[in-house]
């Protein structure tokens, strides 16, 4: 099954016509990805990398039944590009753009309620299921097909894991790096519980870090109601108090925050806790046992 994306997902692209969206559809096409459009303003009607141009999301809608977006908008412009995804249809919408204002966010959140789409990101690498579909800016070839969940918080810890994990054998179903910005579209919790329901997925890798409370939130949820192994690791075990490490939203605030205390208190939720980051891919494999 896989959770947020498959084979069958029909994907566009906004801001379809800039180098780095050209780029990464070019890659998600080779992968098998159902790349039907893209959208740049003021470009409809033309044809960009053998895929049709629109001006507007619901335009490409209408033409292609897409329902997967992918934002590769300026800062300044993608909260607009959002909530016109949003508004036109798009159940899964991917934000890679880094540097998307926090209040942005903000009104992107209050925009969604009463909406079914999921918002993965902003500043993310995306979502993969393997040999189906591609939404994103990760390496498609270090992803193998199997049967291990993945979300993170940092892209390349993600990659780092899904390394370590195919060396021992194991295969992803889905993987979701969900960004590190403060004010994330989705969080740890929403993806576990669709991971839960997945008869594909067996286990589940949460990479979390520095700042927040949303791995405590899921793995509290997770202790309940996921009937399946989940192995953590947070990242940030050195970050000083009050200064941000790499990701906007990685800072610590309060004593909570640290990584030490979030480790503790994931092994009290009866979470598998990763105190090395070389370790991950093992301590899944044992997890399974």
């Amino acid at each position: 099954m896989s959770i947020l994306v498959n084979k069958d997902s029909r994907v566009i692209f906004q801001g379809f016509t800039g180098q780095h969206a050209t780029f990464h559809a070019q890659e998600a096409i080779r992968m098998g990805t159902q790349v039907v459009g893209g959208v740049t303003p003021g470009k409809g009607g033309q044809t960009h990398i053998d895929r049709p141009v629109f001006d507007t999301v619901k335009e490409a809608v209408v033409a292609t039944g897409a329902d997967v977006s992918v934002v590769f908008v300026p800062p300044p412009f993608s909260a607009d590009a959002i909530m016109e995804a949003i508004e036109a249809g798009i159940k899964v919408i991917v934000v890679i753009t880094d540097g998307v204002p926090v209040q942005d966010m903000v009104r992107v959140k209050r925009y969604l309620i009463g909406h079914d789409a999921i918002i993965i990101g902003p500043n993310t690498a995306g979502v993969i299921t393997p040999e189906e579909c591609k939404v994103g800016i990760m390496p498609a070839h270090i992803y193998p097909k199997g049967r291990i969940g993945v979300v993170s918080r940092s892209g390349t810890l993600n990659y780092e894991a899904v390394e370590q994990m195919s060396e021992l054998g194991l295969g992803i179903s889905t993987s979701i790096s969900i960004g590190g910005d403060p004010v994330n579209g989705c969080d740890f919790l929403t993806l576990l519980k669709q991971f839960s329901e997945d008869s594909d997925t067996d286990a589940v890798l949460m990479i979390g870090e520095i700042g927040g409370s949303q791995e405590v939130e899921a793995a509290t949820w997770a202790r309940a109601h996921l009937n399946k192994p989940l192995v953590g690791f947070i990242a940030g075990a050195t970050a000083p108090p009050g200064r941000t490490m790499g990701h906007a939203g990685a800072i610590i605030s309060g004593e909570a925050d640290t990584a030490q205390a979030k480790m503790q208190r994931l092994a009290e939720l009866g979470v598998s806790v990763v105190q090395n980051a070389a370790e991950i891919g093992q301590t899944v494999r044992n997890s399974l046992s």
